[in-house]
């Protein structure tokens, strides 16, 4: 009798113990998308053409993980004017004006958080009756926006960035670097093959540059302002 009467204590404590709740599982943010078409520093030859002077260009991109919906921005260089538009697809055509240099990123959501994720800008020329190309802007590729910069031995850092122009005649680079923003110091001009630039910086400071391209026939393209801060 004694053991049954264990054996029906036992059932007991264990047999009405409360089953702890399941935890909710955490949503992941989005993903970036990663840009297929029109391609980086191209000239975008597929368009249809609508008129004599806009065509219907198709964007492309992959498929990003933990995504609801994309928005496509895509803005025209000659006149600042972005439009945007939003999707669930992987793709979508928009009317741009022929013979004219645009911009494009696709942003990321998910329904369920509120961080998004944005792909990287890529530049491209929509095909039309163009003589001569403006540079496309330059590309930085160190320090980008927000990135922290670690002083070397000699409290420099390497600034770097890359420029492409369709005529292949970039003539040079004017860089600017400076504490305010926009920065309006002139530090150096380079030479087409020389696309990055040691500067000199003190820690815990916030600094502002960007890069102005230049071809043989005048033309110019500004990078647009970057900011970084040094560590």
């Amino acid at each position: 009798m004694r053991i049954i009467g264990i054996l029906i204590l036992t059932f007991f404590v264990f047999g009405c113990k409360k089953s702890e709740p399941s935890e909710t599982p955490v949503e992941e943010p989005p993903t970036a998308a990663l840009l297929s078409y029109p391609d980086k520093n191209s000239e975008c030859t597929t368009g249809v053409s609508i008129s004599n002077t806009a065509s219907e260009v198709e964007f492309r991109w992959n498929t990003a993980k933990n995504t609801d919906s994309y928005t496509l921005s895509v803005t025209n260089q000659n006149t600042g004017f972005t439009q945007t538009m939003n999707t669930s697809a992987l793709t979508l055509k928009v009317p741009l004006d022929k013979g004219t240099p645009y911009t494009w990123f696709v942003v990321t959501k998910n329904n369920k958080v509120s961080k998004t994720s944005a792909s990287d800008t890529w530049a491209f020329y929509n095909s039309g009756f163009v003589s001569a190309y403006v540079p496309f802007p330059a590309e930085i590729i160190f320090p980008k926006i927000g990135d922290n910069a670690f002083l070397d031995l000699n409290n420099e850092i390497n600034l770097d960035w890359s420029g492409s122009d369709l005529d292949n005649d970039i003539d040079s680079y004017d860089l600017y670097f400076s504490t305010t923003k926009p920065p309006t110091t002139l530090l150096t001009t380079t030479t087409p093959a020389v696309t990055e630039q040691k500067v000199t910086v003190e820690g815990n400071t916030i600094y502002y540059w960007k890069v102005i391209t230049k071809d043989k026939e005048g033309n110019t393209s500004d990078s647009g302002v970057f900011s970084f801060k040094a560590l």
